[in-house]
């Protein structure tokens, strides 16, 4: 069958397309194809005849591991005490190829699961609103989101989910973890929390509500005679370039001398979105991005932007920015060398892409890996600020949990906790160092009676909750925000 050679490579296209059997027919008549022959071939037509050709060895091998499983389906269907699905085992064997890749970002969805998933997205995001990854085999908070139940109710990045209405979730993949942890609008979840850090497990109860879909917010601050902007960044969703344009074009109209761009607690989001942001920054010549490809090429990304700013740019960074927004805040500083205040994100460097299994299943699978305009990597390292800044102390206090009263004359480390909350609420604990002395007792005092409850000197589970609640209301409210002080005096000085 004379069949010209060009023809015959699509034909082969075609047949890997359609799987790996077609792919094995199509590469075994092209290379052992001796009627065809190798005369007045280009030397580009004979590398390509040699790369098909380790392209049916491979084939030829990879068949041959797959007849492991086969058997083994076989084996497990024929031999089982009980009855098996076969669906069953399939869906096991593919659950446990991606889970043997030990990339948390790389799962696998099947049909109910997608379905679920879907409904979900549909109905105006209800829930406890935080970012989540599996990071050690644990249901991790990236990073709670603005304004969301979670973040009100005082979950911090890096917390990891142990149980969920007392229900454990070891075991479950993200997503099955995740259908727990959601619900409607009202509806209470008690979430078992173990934070890097503190000796007890915690226990959160969050109520669900509505997830904020803003993604941008933006003020400004006048310092030292200078107009400073400052944009805040949630999270990177479809709409997210857009409105930061539309944002950062009234701050120029404003004639600002200077801009914050805030991505902490972000959790990340569309790659496109932020290659929008960084194209409004980053001039022709000097590349926004580089991704490296499951082969290890890697490819720079350029901006067509002729001109960069007139004025200076910090970003600001902790430990919940994720992703996207490391790639904004590596981007921005080895491209421009603009500083970096905070403190070290996240560390997630890789690109995620799904692919439809065609029967409503869906494999989201590791595709890429993004790096800094330098081609570094920072993935499970994290960018590291040019500007380390941490928060006030009672930033990172945690949830008072306690059995027994903590009074006159105690030590313990809860007490630790509490003295931190009591001085950044403005009392005079005395000391910080857990030893509960009379300072101690006196502020406790004091605090209860301007929230008009018993006076007892002595923290119950009443002045607990209390305590808790006005400590997470000043977070909120951003008071004493030392990062953004040192971001804009950066930009002042």
């Amino acid at each position: 069958m004379n069949i010209k050679r060009r023809y015959l490579v699509i034909i082969v296209v075609v047949a890997i397309a359609l799987g790996a059997i077609g792919s094995y027919v199509g590469l075994s008549m092209f290379a052992n194809g001796t009627s065809l022959g190798n005369e007045g071939m280009s030397k580009s037509d004979r590398d390509l005849l040699s790369q098909l050709s380790d392209q049916k060895e491979n084939m030829e091998e990879n068949i041959g591991k797959m007849s492991k499983v086969a058997d083994a389906f076989s084996i497990i269907k024929e031999n089982y005490v009980e009855d098996v699905e076969e669906s069953q085992l399939i869906e096991g064997a593919i659950q446990g190829m991606l889970s043997s890749l030990e990339d948390p970002y790389s799962v696998y969805m099947d049909q109910e699961t997608m379905e679920q998933f879907n409904e979900q997205i549909e109905s105006s995001f209800e829930g406890i609103g935080a970012e989540v990854s599996m990071k050690e085999d644990n249901v991790t908070i990236v990073a709670p989101i603005k304004d969301s139940p979670a973040e009100k109710a005082g979950l911090k990045p890096n917390d990891q989910v142990l149980s969920v209405d007392g229900e454990s979730i070891d075991g479950l993949d993200l997503y099955e973890a995740v259908n727990k942890i959601r619900g409607e609008k009202g509806s209470k979840v008690v979430l078992e929390i173990n934070r890097p850090g503190v000796e007890e497990t915690l226990e959160i109860e969050i109520t669900r509500d509505s997830i904020p879909l803003e993604t941008v917010y933006v003020e400004t601050k006048e310092q030292n005679g200078k107009l400073i902007g400052i944009i805040e960044l949630t999270s990177f969703s479809e709409n997210t370039a857009n409105d930061f344009k539309k944002e950062l074009t009234d701050l120029e109209e404003q004639g600002i001398d200077g801009l914050v761009i805030d991505v902490r607690g972000n959790p990340g989001g569309l790659l496109q979105s932020i290659e929008k942001i960084l194209k409004e920054f980053i001039p022709e010549d000097t590349p926004y991005l580089q991704i490296e490809d499951p082969s290890g090429k890697k490819t720079r990304y350029f901006s067509d932007l002729k001109t960069g700013k007139t004025y200076p740019v910090v970003t600001l960074i902790n430990e919940g920015s994720a992703s996207a927004s490391e790639i904004l805040a590596a981007a921005l500083n080895e491209g421009l060398d603009y500083d970096i205040v905070g403190e070290t994100s996240f560390g997630k460097g890789t690109v995620q892409q799904t692919v439809s299994m065609g029967d409503g299943s869906t494999i989201k699978i590791t595709r890429f890996k993004w790096l800094t305009p330098e081609g570094n990597s920072i993935h499970e390292v994290g960018v590291k600020p040019t500007i380390e800044q941490k928060m006030p102390d009672y930033y990172y206090t945690n949830p008072i949990q306690i059995e027994d009263a903590l009074a006159l004359d105690e030590s313990d480390s809860k007490i630790e906790n509490v003295q931190i909350m009591l001085e950044g609420l403005g009392y005079k604990p005395g000391r910080t160092d857990g030893y509960f002395n009379k300072s101690t007792q006196e502020a406790v005092e004091n605090f209860q009676r301007d929230k008009e409850i018993e006076v007892t000197g002595v923290i119950d589970t009443k002045t607990a909750e209390v305590l808790q609640t006005a400590i997470i209301e000043k977070v909120r409210d951003g008071e004493d925000d030392l990062q953004l002080e040192k971001a804009i005096e950066t930009l002042t000085d």
